[in-house]
């Protein structure tokens, strides 16, 4: 059985927003989750959509395989780097802010 790949590094949101989404649509074949995503209003949602389509692309492309004979394997999401930021407050404090990334993943699979 064929793995097919696709990775979305870096990706500016928190891994627990995305998550979420990848909660909701487990289970699904690529185009259901691809339909679903697109009336999700979540920012996960969008970076979702743009992995799974960039699997399908690559199986395509890469592989030659036919998008309606595949199945999603996994889908999971890594932590990233964290960027620290300081945000001013009164009488010369200082908070800290973090901002976090993540990694998206999206194997897919011949049926």
């Amino acid at each position: 059985m064929t793995e097919i790949k696709a990775k979305a590094k870096w990706v500016r949101s928190s891994p627990r927003k995305i998550k979420r989404v990848i909660d909701a649509v487990s289970g699904k074949s690529p185009h259901e989750v691809l339909a679903f995503l697109k009336f999700m209003p979540h920012k996960g949602a969008r970076i979702l959509e743009k992995v799974i389509k960039s699997a399908l692309a690559n199986a395509k492309n890469n592989y030659k395989l036919d998008e309606a004979g595949l199945k999603i394997k996994e889908m999971y999401v890594n932590k990233g780097i964290i960027m620290k930021r300081w945000q001013p407050r009164a009488r010369g404090r200082a908070f800290p802010i973090k901002k976090r990334t993540a990694h998206v993943t999206v194997v897919l699979e011949e049926k």
